[in-house]
């Protein structure tokens, strides 16, 4: 497949200026672009600039706020609650975590929920955040429906990603899991359905129930989860604490991202951040830290296994390679990316080049209208 090479701050120029187009603060719209950036940076393209038009036909339909006024409210000695005013989740959850840190400072630990939120971006962005000021924490999202319960032949459970991180000692990296309950996200799917490529056996169903390695079939249909049952009770979990315990959207009516742009999404988001000095000192955690790290690194190894990784250390060996030698886009979603460039006329002859790109049709295009079965 045709990949085209790109500087992080090319893309994060382009991301820009394209969500400017939507209405954003300029603060907002350069977030937002790093955001992006950074998921593809991490190896996690489905989450990353290939989103933007999708993103804008969602504030063009009013199913987002371009300028929310966030609002946070103490409702627990160590609980917030955030009002997102249908802003894009990004903003929302960045202001949670910001807000949940500040409060964890005092209190040692400290639950936000959020509600009136949309989707936002790679879970590990806010663990990220949390991990850059040096404090543990889990992140919970619910989504739109994806995935059946457990029994179930229809989707009710969303994707719904678990996300957690705890910081490294002296001499030992983060630790940053950051997973959806599906076997695979199925952002990735989405991706392989832009791209023209197929998804391998086990992934998911098509409309009518049947196992498919047809991406746009797949997409159309049902996610299956990890672990069967397991990854099912997963998703209700994330659904009820992030959703129904939050006063969100949940039990199936967060509306399709991608299909349905009537309203709002009101979804859900929870937090929880904890100081890693509460059982002991600091000094103590990241000493048991290298321990922890350095007989992990030393365990023997299966056959076939070269290194024996901590989450978070592949993302961020591909983040420094991206760093060094430029993040890959293919060719389709560089063609969605331009056309919309066209369409809201912005310019970036950095990434486009001077005379633009020869595309014959919006390959790249997300499909907003689902085929019924």
């Amino acid at each position: 497949m045709d990949m085209e090479i790109f500087g992080k701050e090319q893309l994060e120029d382009l991301g820009f200026r394209l969500l400017l187009t939507g209405g954003l603060r300029e603060e907002d719209a350069r977030t937002i672009a790093r955001d992006l950036v950074a998921a593809d940076m991490r190896g996690l393209n489905s989450h990353g600039v290939s989103r933007i038009p999708m993103y804008l036909k969602r504030i063009e339909c009013k199913c987002v706020n371009p300028r929310p006024d966030i609002r946070v409210e103490q409702v627990g000695t160590a609980v917030l609650r955030v009002d997102g005013d249908d802003g894009m989740g990004f903003l929302v959850a960045h202001k949670a975590m910001e807000e949940g840190l500040k409060l964890a400072e005092k209190t040692g630990i400290a639950m936000v929920g959020c509600t009136r939120s949309t989707h936002f971006g790679m879970s590990a962005l806010y663990v990220k955040q949390a991990l850059a000021k040096g404090y543990a924490c889990m992140v919970y999202t619910n989504s739109s429906a994806a995935l059946p319960v457990c029994g179930g032949r229809t989707a009710f459970l969303g994707a719904a990603p678990f996300a957690a991180g705890m910081p490294g000692g002296f001499e030992s990296p983060d630790y940053l899991l950051d997973m959806a309950m599906t076997v695979t996200a199925r952002g990735k799917i989405r991706v392989a359905m832009i791209n023209n490529q197929p998804i391998p056996e086990g992934l998911a169903l098509d409309q009518e129930g049947n196992p498919t390695t047809d991406a746009k079939k797949a997409f159309e249909g049902i996610c299956l989860p990890f672990g069967g049952p397991k990854g099912a009770a997963l998703a209700m979990l994330m659904d009820m604490m992030a959703g129904m315990y939050t006063g969100s959207n949940y039990a199936g009516d967060v509306s399709s991202l991608y299909y349905r742009f009537e309203e709002p999404q009101n979804l859900g988001h929870m937090m929880f951040i904890m100081r890693p000095d509460l059982f002991m000192s600091g000094n103590e955690y990241k000493k048991r830290m290298d321990v922890y790290y350095k007989r992990l690194k030393a365990l023997p190894r299966a056959a076939g296994c070269d290194e024996i990784l901590m989450p978070g250390e592949p993302e961020d060996r591909k983040t420094q390679e991206a760093l060094k030698n430029g993040i890959a886009l293919t060719a389709n979603i560089l063609d969605s990316l331009y056309l919309e460039s066209l369409r809201r006329g912005v310019t970036c002859p950095e990434v486009f080049g001077e005379n633009g790109r020869a595309v014959a049709a919006d390959s790249g295009a997300v499909v907003f209208e689902k085929k019924q079965g």
